[in-house]
């Protein structure tokens, strides 16, 4: 690694944050995302609470899960 960042390019949503991704935050905008339409953020252990709680800020639905996989885990989710 390399000033933090996975090889994969798996870091964290926040901005300006370059560290590694350790958790999976799903969320959905019901105005916006219909049916099973979930989008995905990466968090690293320090910002996990962070991007959760904007998102429950706006009551939008979240579900949080440990990433321990590549971009394409994620990207099967934002679809």
């Amino acid at each position: 690694m390399i000033g933090g960042m996975q090889p994969d390019g798996a870091v964290c949503s926040r901005a300006a944050c370059h560290e590694a991704a350790t958790w999976r935050i799903d969320w959905q905008n019901p105005r916006i995302h219909t049916g099973e339409r979930w989008k995905t953020w990466l968090a690293c252990d320090e910002h996990v609470e962070y991007l959760r709680g904007f998102l429950e800020a706006r009551s939008f639905p979240v579900r949080v899960d440990a990433f321990t996989g590549s971009l394409d885990e994620a990207a099967e989710v934002d679809s």
